[in-house]
């Protein structure tokens, strides 16, 4: 199943993705179905399947994941990315966070502002979790997964490098989309197969696999719930490949970043395509 929130009036309607267009399951939570567990997601595929049909390209999107969730990131978790980065292999998952702000649909055009100039891309599987787990077993860990999205980290370079701490650069409004769907993780199989792709104004920067993922999802799911609960809707976003601006050779002053008027497109494995234009 794919599942999209979408703009309807005043109001967030949650609506499935079928072959004759987007089902419209009404007004409705995102954050409350995945907390309501499987009952509730059975209950949606039933009312979609009685819903008016929409096209999804004339759809105002909200973001996939909840907004009130944990938007927990992974830092360097490809190996040629670290490398890229002339920087060393982690030993454990390098965890932080983005806020709430940072969510953004797909469609979405992205204000960058004027307290940096460093912008760069990240492409990302990011993974929804769909089970309340603490202390989960690395064997048990993507029972616990709901489904998975496409994620563009944006980062701010000059904001990230101040301090040892990336928060910063990392969180501003809007540099986090998602989207453009939610698909559930039987649609998509093992995570650890799945091509992922960045493409600027069109040419294409990062064309990887997650087979060259340090930690795995699972991996990446047991540690963290070893420290701290994850709730249904928790966002978790894995980390992003090699071909980065931040990894081409050169001085960074010297660089072609980001800048308004480009537009980003990211495609892992089967999750549709996450288009943002930067204003």
């Amino acid at each position: 199943m794919r599942i999209v929130t979408f703009r309807k009036g005043g109001d967030l309607h949650l609506g499935v993705v079928t072959e004759t267009g987007v089902a419209d399951a009404g007004q409705g939570d995102l954050g409350r179905l995945l907390a309501a567990g499987e009952e509730a997601w059975e209950d949606l595929a039933r009312r979609a399947r009685h819903g008016d049909r929409r096209d999804l390209s004339q759809l105002q999107l909200g973001p996939c994941v909840p907004r009130h969730a944990k938007l927990l990131c992974v830092g360097l978790n490809y190996r040629r990315h670290a490398e890229e980065s002339r920087m060393a292999i982690p030993k454990t998952p390098v965890l932080f966070s983005k806020f709430a702000n940072a969510l953004a649909a797909a469609g979405q055009e992205i204000e960058l502002p004027g307290c940096a100039r460093q912008y760069d891309y990240e492409a990302e599987l990011g993974v929804v979790i769909g089970r309340r787990c603490r202390e989960v077993p690395e064997s048990e860990a993507l029972d616990h997964v709901f489904g998975y999205c496409n994620a563009n980290d944006l980062s701010a370079r000059d904001l990230q490098f101040v301090t040892s701490q990336w928060l910063l650069g990392k969180t501003l409004d809007g540099f986090l989309p998602v989207g453009p769907h939610l698909v559930t993780a039987d649609e998509v199989g093992d995570p650890q197969r799945l091509p992922v792709r960045c493409w600027m104004n069109g040419e294409i920067r990062q064309d990887s696999s997650t087979a060259d993922m340090i930690f795995s999802v699972a991996e990446i799911i047991a540690y963290a719930s070893r420290h701290f609960t994850l709730e249904p809707g928790d966002l978790i976003v894995t980390g992003t490949p090699e071909g980065v601006i931040h990894g081409m050779p050169g001085d960074p002053e010297s660089r072609r970043w980001l800048r308004a008027g480009d537009e980003v497109t990211v495609e892992v494995g089967p999750l549709g395509r996450l288009t943002n234009r930067l204003v």
